[in-house]
């Protein structure tokens, strides 16, 4: 199961990382601000439904998704919840194969429908 981290710079300008044991936070959070609330709740659910497949996996809960949860919940509780966190980084980022991009590279010159030229 493939395990990452969220570096986070909280309102007072410190800077926290918390530990996923799956790459799950990529379907809650992405690298920018949010308000404090968004940010606990985004995370914490996140966080639980990281616990939860290690559950399905391997037959118990992870207590380090737990910790990291734990430790937001305590961190975010320090701040307002109308006050911005900011996500700075996410590693490992998602492989590139799941980000959708427009395909630039298949168009022949002169061409503007991706269509081949007969």
């Amino acid at each position: 199961m493939p395990e990452m981290t969220v570096q986070v710079r909280w309102p007072d300008g410190l800077f926290r990382q918390y530990y996923s044991p799956s790459l799950v936070l990529h379907d809650h959070l992405a690298p920018g601000s949010y308000r404090v609330d968004d940010f606990r709740l985004r995370a914490t659910t996140a966080l639980e439904e990281a616990s939860a497949r290690v559950r399905a996996k391997y037959g118990f809960a992870c207590t380090s998704a737990a910790a990291s949860a734990e430790a937001i919940v305590s961190d975010a509780a320090r701040h307002p919840d109308s006050a911005e966190v900011e996500v700075v980084s996410m590693y490992p980022p998602l492989p590139a194969h799941t980000v959708s991009t427009p395909v630039v590279a298949s168009l022949h010159p002169g061409s503007t429908s991706g269509e081949k030229d007969s």
